[in-house]
């Protein structure tokens, strides 16, 4: 309890932030306000969770380079579980492979996602959480109540758009928001995946057939549960789900494991551009015709040569 008072302290403190600084140039009250807030703590917390990301990626390299040592301790010890965990757990140390890392950037986002969650719970109910208990922050909470996009409230959901009625909001709009907003997180989440098995897996990579029960898991959670997610929270996912795809096409297209179809990929571009560079270049000094030189339509050009100072002497 006291981690997740921490988290909503700091959750609503770098949204109220954001929203006063964009509240410079759009209007404080306005629900996109809020929204772009909410954008700004997920630019916020993907930026701190970055060298998670790329301990993720490391992880998912090693993984990949010693599949071959996997496999061979788990033919030589099938009929030992406990000798093949042992060996298993010796080749993650030696090769400093740690198999829950691709998990870490994930299970990090759950508390704060919780801790949203209470924040926006704590406004559709006016009872303040964070900083909205701080004084300098308690006429937000109302503020916070009243915003909308759309004319849905970012604390109203899917299953509980009745209740928005009472503030004087739609529930048609809720909803509509609300399922949008649920099915572009569940495929962005999706897509997601689909891009880490498709580019970055190989074949033969038995880990692929976890990722695939992933790739249907995930988005089948978020779809089930999105419908009690407050709007404010559903813009949370969306938004981190586009900074994944966009940092994943980046890591993937540049330092992609071998034996993938990105790393295929990444070599035939590196043979494309040597071959540009190639036929690119200027021909070379002897190749260039001279215009002056001698050939079928163009005369060798004799060039005068200087007379020596006796001679000039001599013809006058």
């Amino acid at each position: 309890m006291f981690i997740l008072d921490w988290l909503r302290t700091g959750v609503s403190w770098i949204l109220v932030q954001f929203h006063q600084l964009l509240s410079i140039v759009m209007d404080p009250s306005s629900g996109w306000t809020w929204a772009l807030s909410i954008v700004g703590l997920v630019i916020v917390i993907r930026i701190a969770l970055i060298p998670l990301f790329v301990k993720q990626i490391r992880s998912q390299r090693n993984l990949q380079i010693i599949q071959p040592q996997m496999k061979e301790i788990q033919k030589k010890y099938a009929g030992d579980r406990e000798k093949q965990s042992q060996e298993m757990m010796k080749l993650y140390k030696e090769t400093g492979t740690n198999p829950l890392a691709s998990c870490l950037p994930i299970l990090l986002q759950a508390p704060i996602f919780f801790a949203l969650f209470s924040v926006l719970q704590g406004i559709a109910m006016n009872v303040p959480e964070g900083v909205f208990t701080w004084p300098q922050y308690q006429d937000l909470l109302l503020q916070a109540r009243g915003a909308s996009i759309f004319g849905a409230p970012l604390y109203g959901t899917f299953m509980g758009a009745d209740e928005v009625a009472a503030d004087g909001f739609m529930p048609i709009n809720t909803r509509v928001v609300a399922f949008i907003l649920i099915v572009l997180m569940t495929t962005t989440t999706f897509l997601t995946q689909r891009q880490l098995i498709v580019k970055n897996s190989a074949p033969d990579n038995p880990m692929v057939k976890q990722q695939k029960i992933m790739l249907y898991l995930f988005p089948l959670m978020f779809a089930i549960g999105g419908i009690n997610f407050p709007i404010g929270v559903l813009i949370y996912w969306f938004t981190t789900n586009l900074w994944s795809m966009g940092q994943q096409f980046y890591v993937i297209r540049n330092s992609p494991q071998p034996g993938t179809p990105a790393f295929e990929a990444k070599e035939a571009r590196k043979v494309a551009k040597a071959k540009a560079k190639a036929s690119g270049e200027a021909p070379a000094i002897e190749s260039i015709p001279d215009p002056d030189a001698a050939s079928d339509n163009n005369p060798a050009r004799v060039q005068p040569k200087k007379a020596s100072r006796s001679k000039r002497k001599g013809k006058q």
